[in-house]
């Protein structure tokens, strides 16, 4: 999946600078990063309304046109996608790959002296399949 999302990411570089009028992509880089995460949230509220709605083919849909307009904003704020591989690796050495940094005071080190304690890899299938 890296692949094709680095692939998504040359080809909005690519567009960023081509007619606003052909190029959906030159258009939201005309209009600025508030327009790119206005798009970004729509797209993300989409997602969660076909998925609440339990519409899998339109979360497919749905998810495509998040991450593209993710990849958008990402090149507009120089981020690449091999930082964010590197965040998620990083976060996976401290957390395990299911979990999220807490939003508490609580900091982690950049990288740990010893490799932490893996937290165990909790499934979603079983909840997302009681939903369908």
């Amino acid at each position: 999946m890296s692949d094709s999302l680095e692939r998504l990411y040359q080809a909005v570089l690519a567009a960023r600078h081509l007619d606003p009028a052909t190029s959906r992509t030159a258009r939201l880089f005309q209009r600025g990063p508030s327009k790119m995460a206005k798009k970004l949230a729509e797209e993300a509220i989409e997602v969660v309304i076909d998925a609440l709605s339990g519409k899998t083919d339109a979360v497919v849909r749905e998810s495509a046109d998040l991450l593209y307009n993710l990849t958008v904003l990402w090149a507009a704020a120089g981020v690449k996608p091999e930082d964010v591989w590197k965040e998620m690796e990083r976060r996976e050495h401290l957390l395990g790959i299911a979990e999220k940094l807490p939003k508490t005071g609580a900091r982690l080190a950049k990288s740990p002296a010893e490799p932490a304690v893996r937290r165990r890899i909790v499934a979603l299938e079983s909840s997302l399949r009681k939903r369908r």
